[in-house]
Protein backbone atom coordinates (compact mmCIF):
# COMPACT_ATOMS: atom_id res chain seq x y z
CA UNK A 1 0.00 0.00 0.00
CA UNK A 2 1.34 3.75 -1.09
CA UNK A 3 2.39 5.47 1.83
CA UNK A 4 0.75 9.13 2.25
CA UNK A 5 2.21 12.09 4.40
CA UNK A 6 -0.73 11.19 7.11
CA UNK A 7 0.87 8.01 7.43
CA UNK A 8 3.71 9.97 9.32
CA UNK A 9 3.51 12.27 12.22
CA UNK A 10 6.24 15.32 13.12
CA UNK A 11 7.18 15.53 16.79
CA UNK A 12 8.38 18.62 18.18
CA UNK A 13 8.72 17.86 21.81
CA UNK A 14 5.13 16.99 23.30
CA UNK A 15 3.56 17.75 20.07
CA UNK A 16 2.19 15.20 17.27
CA UNK A 17 1.56 16.90 13.96
CA UNK A 18 0.69 16.48 10.77
CA UNK A 19 3.90 17.13 9.21
CA UNK A 20 2.84 20.21 7.07
CA UNK A 21 4.28 23.31 7.89
CA UNK A 22 2.95 26.32 5.48
CA UNK A 23 5.89 29.00 5.02
CA UNK A 24 6.05 32.38 6.01
CA UNK A 25 5.69 34.54 3.03
CA UNK A 26 5.77 38.09 3.87
CA UNK A 27 4.61 40.63 3.68
CA UNK A 28 0.88 39.00 4.95
CA UNK A 29 0.96 37.15 2.16
CA UNK A 30 0.89 34.09 4.59
CA UNK A 31 -1.85 35.66 6.20
CA UNK A 32 -3.21 35.31 9.49
CA UNK A 33 -6.05 33.22 8.04
CA UNK A 34 -3.81 31.31 6.29
CA UNK A 35 -1.42 30.33 9.35
CA UNK A 36 -4.91 29.59 11.54
CA UNK A 37 -6.11 27.08 9.09
CA UNK A 38 -2.84 25.14 9.68
CA UNK A 39 -2.97 24.78 13.21
CA UNK A 40 -6.26 23.87 13.01
CA UNK A 41 -5.54 21.24 11.05
CA UNK A 42 -3.24 19.58 13.25
CA UNK A 43 -0.03 21.32 11.11
CA UNK A 44 2.10 24.54 11.52
CA UNK A 45 1.44 28.02 9.71
CA UNK A 46 3.60 30.23 9.59
CA UNK A 47 3.01 34.30 9.92
CA UNK A 48 5.71 36.83 8.44
CA UNK A 49 6.81 39.68 10.64
CA UNK A 50 7.91 41.08 7.28
CA UNK A 51 7.04 45.25 7.33
CA UNK A 52 4.58 44.47 10.81
CA UNK A 53 4.25 47.67 11.28
CA UNK A 54 2.44 48.05 7.60
CA UNK A 55 0.74 44.83 8.53
CA UNK A 56 -0.98 46.61 11.87
CA UNK A 57 -1.64 49.54 9.79
CA UNK A 58 -4.02 47.51 7.92
CA UNK A 59 -5.12 45.21 9.96
CA UNK A 60 -5.63 47.12 13.39
CA UNK A 61 -6.00 50.93 11.92
CA UNK A 62 -2.60 51.81 13.83
CA UNK A 63 -0.81 54.49 12.14
CA UNK A 64 2.83 53.95 12.30
CA UNK A 65 3.94 54.01 8.65
CA UNK A 66 2.40 57.32 8.72
CA UNK A 67 4.17 58.52 12.42
CA UNK A 68 7.85 57.34 10.72
CA UNK A 69 6.82 59.04 7.37
CA UNK A 70 5.85 62.43 9.23
CA UNK A 71 9.07 62.32 11.51
CA UNK A 72 11.68 61.88 8.76
CA UNK A 73 9.92 63.90 5.91
CA UNK A 74 12.92 66.17 6.13
CA UNK A 75 15.17 63.58 4.90
CA UNK A 76 13.31 62.53 1.79
CA UNK A 77 15.34 64.47 -0.72
CA UNK A 78 18.88 63.25 1.14
CA UNK A 79 21.22 60.54 -0.19
CA UNK A 80 21.92 60.02 3.68
CA UNK A 81 19.51 57.74 5.42
CA UNK A 82 21.07 56.80 8.44
CA UNK A 83 18.48 59.55 10.68
CA UNK A 84 16.24 57.23 9.58
CA UNK A 85 15.35 55.07 12.37
CA UNK A 86 12.53 52.42 13.55
CA UNK A 87 10.53 53.06 17.17
CA UNK A 88 11.64 50.44 18.71
CA UNK A 89 8.35 51.03 21.47
CA UNK A 90 6.20 51.18 18.19
CA UNK A 91 7.95 48.18 16.66
CA UNK A 92 7.01 46.10 19.73
CA UNK A 93 3.66 47.07 20.03
CA UNK A 94 2.92 46.00 16.06
CA UNK A 95 4.52 42.62 16.79
CA UNK A 96 2.58 42.46 19.75
CA UNK A 97 -0.94 43.39 18.14
CA UNK A 98 0.15 41.15 15.06
CA UNK A 99 1.14 37.92 17.69
CA UNK A 100 -1.82 38.24 19.62
CA UNK A 101 -4.01 39.05 17.59
CA UNK A 102 -3.61 35.42 15.51
CA UNK A 103 -2.81 33.56 18.58
CA UNK A 104 -6.17 35.25 20.15
CA UNK A 105 -8.07 33.11 17.32
CA UNK A 106 -6.11 29.61 17.81
CA UNK A 107 -7.93 26.79 17.44
CA UNK A 108 -6.62 22.30 16.93
CA UNK A 109 -3.70 20.66 17.86
CA UNK A 110 -1.40 22.59 15.80
CA UNK A 111 1.27 25.56 16.15
CA UNK A 112 1.61 29.13 15.06
CA UNK A 113 4.99 30.01 14.06
CA UNK A 114 6.53 33.40 12.72
CA UNK A 115 9.06 34.31 10.45
CA UNK A 116 11.56 36.61 11.33
CA UNK A 117 13.47 37.67 8.43
CA UNK A 118 16.91 38.60 9.28
CA UNK A 119 17.73 40.36 6.57
CA UNK A 120 15.12 43.18 7.26
CA UNK A 121 17.99 44.96 8.63
CA UNK A 122 16.12 48.31 9.39
CA UNK A 123 19.22 50.71 9.76
CA UNK A 124 19.64 48.86 13.31
CA UNK A 125 20.16 45.21 12.80
CA UNK A 126 20.41 43.56 16.02
CA UNK A 127 17.94 45.70 18.09
CA UNK A 128 15.33 46.03 15.60
CA UNK A 129 15.57 42.50 15.46
CA UNK A 130 15.79 41.35 19.29
CA UNK A 131 12.58 43.62 19.56
CA UNK A 132 10.93 41.58 17.17
CA UNK A 133 11.96 38.31 18.24
CA UNK A 134 11.11 39.39 21.81
CA UNK A 135 7.98 40.84 21.38
CA UNK A 136 7.01 37.78 19.86
CA UNK A 137 7.68 35.49 22.80
CA UNK A 138 5.80 38.25 24.75
CA UNK A 139 2.86 37.93 23.00
CA UNK A 140 2.37 34.02 23.03
CA UNK A 141 4.29 32.89 19.86
CA UNK A 142 4.41 29.25 19.49
CA UNK A 143 7.99 29.44 18.16
CA UNK A 144 9.94 31.67 15.64
CA UNK A 145 11.88 30.55 12.30
CA UNK A 146 14.64 32.30 11.71
CA UNK A 147 14.50 33.14 7.77
CA UNK A 148 16.73 34.74 5.11
CA UNK A 149 20.34 34.92 7.12
CA UNK A 150 22.83 33.11 8.76
CA UNK A 151 21.42 33.16 12.30
CA UNK A 152 24.70 33.28 13.87
CA UNK A 153 23.80 35.45 16.83
CA UNK A 154 20.24 35.50 16.76
CA UNK A 155 19.49 32.95 19.62
CA UNK A 156 21.53 35.24 22.22
CA UNK A 157 19.05 38.08 21.46
CA UNK A 158 16.47 36.57 23.15
CA UNK A 159 18.68 34.34 25.77
CA UNK A 160 17.66 35.84 28.85
CA UNK A 161 13.62 36.27 27.72
CA UNK A 162 11.86 33.77 29.84
CA UNK A 163 10.40 31.28 26.92
CA UNK A 164 14.02 31.07 24.97
CA UNK A 165 13.90 27.40 26.17
CA UNK A 166 9.95 26.70 26.31
CA UNK A 167 9.26 28.19 22.39
CA UNK A 168 10.08 26.14 19.59
CA UNK A 169 13.28 27.60 17.52
CA UNK A 170 14.09 26.91 14.22
CA UNK A 171 15.90 28.07 11.64
CA UNK A 172 16.10 27.84 7.77
CA UNK A 173 19.43 26.80 6.23
CA UNK A 174 20.41 25.31 2.68
CA UNK A 175 23.84 23.44 3.18
CA UNK A 176 24.82 21.83 5.84
CA UNK A 177 28.04 23.95 6.51
CA UNK A 178 25.39 26.67 7.41
CA UNK A 179 23.74 24.28 9.95
CA UNK A 180 27.47 23.28 11.24
CA UNK A 181 28.26 27.18 11.69
CA UNK A 182 25.14 27.94 13.03
CA UNK A 183 25.56 24.85 16.23
CA UNK A 184 29.01 26.11 16.72
CA UNK A 185 28.38 29.76 16.91
CA UNK A 186 25.55 28.90 19.78
CA UNK A 187 26.82 25.86 21.56
CA UNK A 188 27.52 28.00 24.38
CA UNK A 189 23.83 28.74 25.20
CA UNK A 190 23.08 25.06 25.17
CA UNK A 191 20.16 25.28 23.17
CA UNK A 192 19.29 23.48 19.94
CA UNK A 193 17.43 24.99 17.60
CA UNK A 194 13.64 22.66 17.61
CA UNK A 195 14.08 22.39 14.06
CA UNK A 196 15.71 23.23 10.38
CA UNK A 197 14.10 23.68 7.49
CA UNK A 198 16.17 22.91 4.75
CA UNK A 199 15.31 25.07 2.11
CA UNK A 200 16.26 23.47 -1.65
CA UNK A 201 16.59 25.81 -4.80
CA UNK A 202 13.51 25.53 -5.81
CA UNK A 203 11.77 27.56 -3.20
CA UNK A 204 10.25 31.15 -3.86
CA UNK A 205 11.81 34.58 -3.08
CA UNK A 206 15.28 34.79 -1.66
CA UNK A 207 17.04 31.53 -2.18
CA UNK A 208 20.13 30.60 -0.25
CA UNK A 209 21.80 29.75 -2.85
CA UNK A 210 23.92 31.72 -6.10
CA UNK A 211 23.22 32.00 -9.25
CA UNK A 212 24.37 28.04 -10.07
CA UNK A 213 21.47 27.51 -7.59
CA UNK A 214 20.72 24.91 -10.52
CA UNK A 215 23.26 22.90 -10.05
CA UNK A 216 21.93 21.57 -6.64
CA UNK A 217 19.05 19.37 -5.25
CA UNK A 218 17.37 19.64 -2.00
CA UNK A 219 17.27 15.65 -1.94
CA UNK A 220 21.10 15.89 -1.67
CA UNK A 221 21.13 18.32 1.10
CA UNK A 222 18.10 16.51 3.27
CA UNK A 223 20.08 13.28 3.15
CA UNK A 224 23.72 15.10 3.60
CA UNK A 225 22.22 16.72 6.59
CA UNK A 226 20.15 14.08 7.94
CA UNK A 227 23.23 12.04 8.25
CA UNK A 228 25.02 14.28 9.77
CA UNK A 229 22.74 14.48 12.90
CA UNK A 230 22.41 11.01 13.32
CA UNK A 231 26.34 11.06 12.88
CA UNK A 232 26.49 13.89 15.65
CA UNK A 233 23.35 11.83 18.17
CA UNK A 234 21.72 15.37 17.60
CA UNK A 235 17.55 14.49 17.47
CA UNK A 236 16.73 17.85 15.53
CA UNK A 237 13.82 17.16 13.15
CA UNK A 238 14.32 18.30 9.85
CA UNK A 239 11.96 20.06 7.21
CA UNK A 240 12.61 19.89 3.94
CA UNK A 241 11.47 22.64 1.37
CA UNK A 242 11.32 24.15 -2.03
CA UNK A 243 9.18 22.54 -4.74
CA UNK A 244 7.35 20.10 -2.69
CA UNK A 245 4.01 19.77 -4.82
CA UNK A 246 2.14 16.82 -4.24
CA UNK A 247 1.72 14.80 -0.97
CA UNK A 248 4.06 11.76 -2.83
CA UNK A 249 6.60 14.43 -3.54
CA UNK A 250 7.07 15.31 0.74
CA UNK A 251 6.63 11.20 1.38
CA UNK A 252 9.43 11.05 -0.83
CA UNK A 253 11.19 13.79 1.20
CA UNK A 254 9.89 11.58 4.78
CA UNK A 255 11.37 8.37 3.00
CA UNK A 256 14.60 9.94 2.92
CA UNK A 257 14.27 11.36 6.55
CA UNK A 258 12.98 14.40 6.74
CA UNK A 259 10.61 15.01 9.66
CA UNK A 260 8.04 16.97 7.81
CA UNK A 261 7.74 19.31 4.96
CA UNK A 262 7.19 23.02 4.35
CA UNK A 263 5.28 24.43 1.36
CA UNK A 264 4.02 27.83 0.49
CA UNK A 265 3.50 28.04 -3.27
CA UNK A 266 0.26 26.48 -3.60
CA UNK A 267 -1.22 28.11 -0.84
CA UNK A 268 -0.72 31.50 -2.82
CA UNK A 269 -3.75 30.78 -4.74
CA UNK A 270 -5.62 30.08 -1.58
CA UNK A 271 -8.66 32.05 -0.52
CA UNK A 272 -7.03 32.79 3.02
CA UNK A 273 -3.68 33.77 1.42
CA UNK A 274 -2.89 37.88 1.56
CA UNK A 275 -2.34 38.49 -2.01
CA UNK A 276 -5.08 40.30 -3.69
CA UNK A 277 -7.30 37.68 -5.63
CA UNK A 278 -6.08 39.71 -9.24
CA UNK A 279 -2.54 38.59 -8.37
CA UNK A 280 -3.32 35.36 -7.23
CA UNK A 281 -5.05 34.87 -11.10
CA UNK A 282 -1.80 36.06 -11.88
CA UNK A 283 -0.03 33.09 -10.40
CA UNK A 284 -2.40 30.62 -12.55
CA UNK A 285 -1.89 32.12 -15.68
CA UNK A 286 2.07 31.81 -15.55
CA UNK A 287 4.04 29.18 -17.57
CA UNK A 288 7.01 28.09 -17.30
CA UNK A 289 9.09 30.46 -19.19
CA UNK A 290 7.26 33.05 -17.31
CA UNK A 291 9.36 32.00 -13.88
CA UNK A 292 12.93 33.77 -13.43
CA UNK A 293 15.50 34.15 -10.70
CA UNK A 294 16.91 37.40 -10.94
CA UNK A 295 19.33 39.84 -8.60
CA UNK A 296 17.32 42.48 -8.14
CA UNK A 297 16.84 42.37 -4.58
CA UNK A 298 18.87 44.56 -2.26
CA UNK A 299 19.57 41.83 -0.28
CA UNK A 300 22.22 40.63 -2.62
CA UNK A 301 20.59 37.26 -2.29
CA UNK A 302 18.82 35.66 -5.76
CA UNK A 303 15.44 35.96 -5.45
CA UNK A 304 12.65 33.36 -7.51
CA UNK A 305 9.55 35.64 -8.79
CA UNK A 306 6.94 36.13 -11.85
CA UNK A 307 8.38 37.97 -14.69
CA UNK A 308 5.75 39.91 -15.07
CA UNK A 309 5.89 41.53 -11.77
CA UNK A 310 5.48 45.03 -12.25
CA UNK A 311 8.37 45.67 -9.14
CA UNK A 312 10.59 44.61 -11.64
CA UNK A 313 12.56 47.45 -13.60
CA UNK A 314 10.06 50.45 -11.87
CA UNK A 315 11.97 53.50 -11.05
CA UNK A 316 9.96 54.37 -8.11
CA UNK A 317 10.91 57.12 -5.77
CA UNK A 318 12.98 55.41 -2.58
CA UNK A 319 10.80 55.53 0.16
CA UNK A 320 13.14 54.54 3.14
CA UNK A 321 11.44 57.44 5.43
CA UNK A 322 8.00 55.56 5.44
CA UNK A 323 9.68 51.99 5.38
CA UNK A 324 13.32 51.62 4.99
CA UNK A 325 13.20 47.37 6.27
CA UNK A 326 16.30 47.27 4.26
CA UNK A 327 18.75 49.54 4.98
CA UNK A 328 21.99 48.49 6.54
CA UNK A 329 23.30 49.18 9.76
CA UNK A 330 25.06 51.99 7.84
CA UNK A 331 21.46 53.21 6.26
CA UNK A 332 22.62 52.19 2.81
CA UNK A 333 20.32 50.21 0.83
CA UNK A 334 21.60 49.17 -2.93
CA UNK A 335 18.56 50.44 -4.55
CA UNK A 336 18.75 53.69 -2.94
CA UNK A 337 22.26 53.74 -4.80
CA UNK A 338 21.15 52.10 -8.32
CA UNK A 339 18.39 54.88 -7.67
CA UNK A 340 20.26 57.77 -7.37
CA UNK A 341 22.51 56.29 -10.11
CA UNK A 342 19.95 56.45 -12.60
CA UNK A 343 18.53 60.08 -11.68
CA UNK A 344 21.99 61.17 -12.25
CA UNK A 345 21.59 59.76 -15.50
CA UNK A 346 18.97 61.20 -16.82
CA UNK A 347 18.69 64.69 -15.65
CA UNK A 348 15.32 65.83 -16.03
CA UNK A 349 13.19 63.16 -16.65
CA UNK A 350 9.91 62.66 -14.74
CA UNK A 351 9.94 58.43 -14.67
CA UNK A 352 13.45 56.73 -14.50
CA UNK A 353 13.69 52.99 -14.85
CA UNK A 354 15.75 50.60 -12.15
CA UNK A 355 16.71 47.15 -13.93
CA UNK A 356 19.12 45.96 -11.92
CA UNK A 357 17.98 46.89 -8.46
CA UNK A 358 14.41 46.83 -6.85
CA UNK A 359 12.66 49.01 -4.23
CA UNK A 360 11.39 45.51 -2.21
CA UNK A 361 10.15 47.71 0.30
CA UNK A 362 7.27 49.35 -1.29
CA UNK A 363 6.88 47.15 -3.96
CA UNK A 364 6.19 44.10 -1.56
CA UNK A 365 3.99 46.15 0.57
CA UNK A 366 1.75 46.67 -2.85
CA UNK A 367 1.90 43.09 -3.87
CA UNK A 368 3.99 44.21 -7.17
CA UNK A 369 6.89 41.58 -6.34
CA UNK A 370 5.08 37.64 -7.74
CA UNK A 371 7.97 35.75 -5.85
CA UNK A 372 6.88 31.83 -6.24
CA UNK A 373 8.66 28.80 -6.43
CA UNK A 374 9.79 26.92 -9.38
CA UNK A 375 6.77 24.93 -9.63
CA UNK A 376 4.29 27.86 -9.36
CA UNK A 377 3.34 27.00 -13.36
CA UNK A 378 1.52 23.96 -12.11
CA UNK A 379 -1.06 26.10 -10.34
CA UNK A 380 -3.20 26.37 -13.07
CA UNK A 381 -3.98 22.18 -13.11
CA UNK A 382 -4.76 21.76 -9.36
CA UNK A 383 -7.71 23.58 -9.91
CA UNK A 384 -11.18 24.70 -12.77
CA UNK A 385 -10.96 27.00 -15.06
CA UNK A 386 -13.95 29.57 -15.50
CA UNK A 387 -16.18 30.46 -18.20
CA UNK A 388 -15.04 34.06 -18.28
CA UNK A 389 -11.15 32.96 -18.54
CA UNK A 390 -10.41 32.83 -14.55
CA UNK A 391 -9.38 29.88 -12.37
CA UNK A 392 -11.24 28.68 -9.47
CA UNK A 393 -9.23 29.82 -6.19
CA UNK A 394 -9.22 27.44 -3.50
CA UNK A 395 -9.28 26.69 0.22
CA UNK A 396 -6.16 26.46 2.67
CA UNK A 397 -8.27 23.59 3.98
CA UNK A 398 -8.36 21.60 0.47
CA UNK A 399 -4.69 21.83 -0.24
CA UNK A 400 -3.57 21.25 3.29
CA UNK A 401 -5.59 17.84 2.90
CA UNK A 402 -4.49 16.95 -0.63
CA UNK A 403 -0.82 16.94 0.89
CA UNK A 404 -2.07 14.94 3.54
CA UNK A 405 -4.19 12.37 1.98
CA UNK A 406 -2.70 11.87 -1.44
CA UNK A 407 -0.79 9.31 -3.40
CA UNK A 408 0.59 8.70 -6.55
CA UNK A 409 1.82 11.91 -7.54
CA UNK A 410 -2.13 13.01 -7.59
CA UNK A 411 -3.56 16.72 -7.36
CA UNK A 412 -7.05 16.44 -6.19
CA UNK A 413 -9.18 19.43 -7.99
CA UNK A 414 -11.86 21.26 -5.56
CA UNK A 415 -15.35 20.86 -5.73
CA UNK A 416 -16.33 23.18 -8.60
CA UNK A 417 -18.55 26.30 -7.20
CA UNK A 418 -19.22 27.52 -10.87
CA UNK A 419 -20.08 25.88 -13.91
CA UNK A 420 -16.55 25.37 -15.54
CA UNK A 421 -15.18 26.08 -18.60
Amino acid sequence: MMQRLDDFRLKMGRHELVPIVIGGMGVDISSADLALEAARLGGVGHISDAMVPTVTDRRYQTKFVKAKQALYKYNMDSEDKSPVKFSLEQLAEATRLHVEGTMARKQGKGLIFINCMEKLTMNAPKETLAVRMNAALDAGIDGITLAAGLHLGSFALIEQHPRFREAKLGIIVSSLRALQLFLKKNSRLNRLPDYVVVEGPLAGGHLGFGMDWAEYDLATIVKEIVQYLQDEKLEIPVIAAGGIFTGSDAVRMLQLGAAGVQVATRFTVTKECGLPDDVKQEYFKAGEDDIEVNQISPTGYPMRMIKASPGIGDGIRPNCEAYGYLLDANGKCAYVTAYNREVAAHPGERRIHVMDKTCLCTHMRNFEIWTCGQTAWRLKDTTHRLPDGSYQLLTAEHVFRDYQFSVDDQVALPEPTLTVA
